[in-house]
This record gives structure tokens, C-alpha cells and sequence, in this order.
């Protein structure tokens, strides 16, 4: 097995999208007897609701299907997180164009979108805040499409 790998989700205001993928990803690593190997966070790009505990929809929707986001709390995604982290993966293009407005022009991780790694048609994962709890729900199927994907190409990455 080769290094460690890190893996950061990033959304708006880290409370609904990010810390569901954070969630359901560290879950299926866990499934996968890699949680020594690769370690997930998640932040947002703006500092609206940092320290606060994931939207309550959101927690509904996770631990209906399984998942627990009860430990997590909102964070401002920083500079030091080029440095942490391998994969940096925004939910949609806004917060990825914020994203690279500050990534160093060395950083040599992945930085792109979730929904790169997913099977569907779908590119971005959209923000469920403003609406109701379909869209929870919806959160929850592309981040476990994209999840499962995201973990194919770490394992193939850890293998090499």
C-alpha cells in the first residue's frame, strides 16, 4: 500500500452538502478497512455557520440511511488545507472558482468537483437548503454515486 490520502469536501456554508459527503464517505471508508489510510474533513468557503452542528435535515436524511453527523461541526475551508489535503472536491462551480481563486499555484492534489468521480449526469451537487426534504435526499444519492467512485480511484492511488 502506498501513503496516506486525504480528502476535504467543500460547500457554501459546511453545514448541509459537504458534511453529508464528509459523512457517507467516511463511512464507506470505514466499510472498507481503510480508515488508517485515508482521513476525510470537510469546511465551507464562507464563514457563515462555523462551529455549528450539520442542518438538521441533512442529520435526518444521513442517519436515516445509516450515517452519523452528529460529531461534525462547520469550518472556513484555509489555506493550510492545500497543504492537508490530496483531494479538495467542491459541490458546484461557484464554491470551486473559490476555491482556486485561493489554492497555491503549487498545489499538486486534486482540486475539482464531487460529481467528477460519479456516474451520473448530473456536475454539480445542488444546495438543499432552500428547499425541502427531496432534496436532502437527493444530496444523499449523488454523494454516495460520487463517493463510491471517489473511493475506486483512492484505492487504485493506494495500491500503486
Amino acid at each position: 500500500m502506498g501513503n496516506k490520502k486525504s480528502v476535504l469536501f467543500v460547500c457554501l456554508g459546511n453545514i448541509c452538502r459537504s458534511p453529508s459527503a464528509h459523512g457517507v464517505f467516511e463511512d464507506m471508508v470505514a466499510q472498507a478497512g481503510l480508515s488508517g489510510l485515508v482521513s476525510v474533513d470537510s469546511a465551507g468557503t464562507a464563514a457563515y455557520h462555523i462551529g455549528k452542528s450539520p442542518d438538521q435535515r441533512s442529520s435526518a436524511a444521513a442517519a436515516n440511511r445509516g450515517y452519523d453527523l452528529s460529531s461534525l461541526r462547520a469550518r472556513q475551508v484555509s489555506a493550510s488545507d492545500f497543504e492537508a489535503f490530496d483531494y479538495i472536491l467542491a459541490m458546484d462551480n461557484e464554491n470551486l472558482a473559490n476555491l482556486q481563486a485561493i489554492a497555491p499555484q503549487d498545489y499538486d492534489g486534486h482540486l475539482g468537483l464531487l460529481l467528477d468521480f460519479a456516474q451520473c449526469v448530473e456536475s454539480e451537487v445542488p444546495d438543499p437548503y432552500y428547499g425541502g426534504e427531496s432534496g436532502f435526499e437527493h444530496v444523499l444519492d449523488l454523494v454516495e454515486n460520487a463517493s463510491m467512485g471517489l473511493l475506486v480511484d483512492i484505492q487504485k492511488k493506494l495500491m500503486a
